[in-house]
């Protein structure tokens, strides 16, 4: 745990071995089993959830009963609601493991008391908020400039490993179709 954590904390800022310790101390570490949620719709949002290995997806249910997921987080990224988490409120969202996982835990009240013992955490996460916005407005640029199609083949051509890894039914509900006419994309290609 303490190695994967490290090293991904020493791409932003820089840190001895006795305030990573330290640092440590405010995080919990959980497994979590594949289909267990963390959060589920209308709980108050917590805390935030850093993948040491594994992967968590966030997902609503509309008002259809379709699940429909927004993001995903595999090993070195992070994974709450942030709106709610932000204001202490209710959430509309299901944060569910994919895979069995490993996660850190840091709630609200650990997360400011870290920031107030370490203000250089306050830059690790200003890093952390701005690449999770710029992820998601590439991916609302994808929604718009490419076909459904499309979309799929940029995601398996960029992240081959990943579409490998997730089931093909998640693919379909983070790209916004149903399974069945991915499966029809995907038999296309094999012609």
């Amino acid at each position: 745990m303490s190695e994967i954590f490290k090293k991904h904390l020493q791409k932003f800022i820089e840190i001895n071995e006795e305030e990573f310790f330290e640092i440590s101390s405010f995080f919990q570490v959980k497994k979590v089993k594949k289909k267990e949620n963390l959060l589920e719709q209308g709980q108050i949002s917590k805390s935030h959830y850093f993948v040491l290995n594994g992967c968590l997806r966030k997902f609503f249910v509309n008002d259809k009963g379709i699940e429909l997921t927004t993001e995903f987080a595999i090993e070195n990224w992070w994974m709450t609601d942030n709106f709610a988490y932000e204001r202490g409120l209710a959430t509309d969202f299901y944060i569910q493991a994919v895979e069995n996982s490993e996660i850190l835990v840091i709630d609200s009240e650990s997360q400011e008391k870290l920031l107030a013992a370490f203000p250089k955490m306050e830059r690790y996460f200003r890093f952390v908020y701005q690449r999770a916005y710029a992820a998601t407005q590439v991916r609302l640029k994808y929604l718009y400039d490419f076909s459904k199609e499309e979309f799929y083949h940029h995601l398996l051509n960029s992240y081959p490993e990943f579409v490998q890894r997730i089931p093909q039914y998640l693919i379909a509900s983070f790209l916004g179709f149903t399974p069945e006419y991915l499966s029809e994309i995907r038999n296309k290609k094999r012609s």
